[in-house]
């Protein structure tokens, strides 16, 4: 498949696999970039195609201001990627701000006549609830203090001024987004749901997971792993075998 501009400047294909019969579309947390679903691309590619959103801001799309919008992320993702997602049975897998992005991008796509055969929403409550949150008016240290609270970023990094300069804004706008982004309880997609939370994450209670079921008329499941808000990591093995399943392979 021919990749055009839009689409190589949105996701990375680590490990293609175009004769693969599905996909699956991961989408990362705020302050993420492509690179974090690296190993899942490895480890799924005998069983379906991966690709990983690129948000702009970080990594080699760092000179670019990354919007403070879920919605308007949601557009530029589904407008980059809209010929992609139609060509074989799709999936999505979304972590903490990327499960709200990934929602929104479902929304796009079954508007546009098009069908998603599953969501994965991880770490995050789900998207018609709402708790007061105010990270993104925080000075530099105050963003740094919420990333070193949830774990999700290298120790190495955040000990690196210089890196932490680099990312600081992004995060600042991925903040912003997440914590401004409002859906009201009526609002759902067609495709089924999987929530996936860590049953200690601070950001998300098991109530405020459940609620994802709300927000499709399919089928919808829970699924509660040991860990915090990055249970993913910690959890690997078990979310790699959910996904594997629902792929097609063993």
């Amino acid at each position: 498949m021919t990749t055009t501009t839009a689409e190589g400047l949105w996701a990375r294909c680590y490990h293609p696999a175009p004769d693969r019969p599905r996909q699956l579309v991961c989408f990362p947390h705020a302050g993420g970039s492509a690179s974090f679903f690296f190993p899942v691309s490895a480890q799924l590619s005998p069983v379906a195609e991966v690709l990983s959103v690129q948000y702009p801001g970080r990594q080699d799309r760092r000179t670019e201001t990354s919007p403070d919008s879920i919605e308007v992320m949601a557009d530029q993702v589904y407008a980059a990627l809209r010929g992609r997602l139609g060509s074989r049975p799709t999936a999505f897998f979304g972590h903490s701000m990327g499960a709200m992005i990934a929602f929104e991008v479902a929304r796009r796509l079954e508007a546009d006549g098009g069908e998603l055969t599953h969501l994965f929403a991880s770490g995050r409550r789900a998207p018609s609830t709402h708790r007061e949150e105010s990270v993104h008016r925080r000075d530099d240290d105050g963003i740094v203090a919420e990333l070193k609270l949830l774990s999700g970023t290298d120790a190495a990094v955040l000990g690196d001024e210089e890196l932490l300069r680099m990312i600081l804004p992004a995060l600042r706008s991925d903040y912003t987004a997440v914590e401004t982004y409002r859906c009201g309880p009526e609002v759902t997609i067609k495709a089924p749901i999987t929530a996936l939370t860590g049953d200690s994450d601070p950001k998300t209670t098991l109530e405020e997971a459940e609620s994802w079921r709300a927000h499709t008329t399919g089928a919808f499941d829970l699924q509660v792993y040991p860990g915090g808000h990055f249970f993913v990591s910690s959890q690997a093995p078990a979310v790699l075998a959910l996904l594997r399943k629902h792929l097609g392979g063993r």
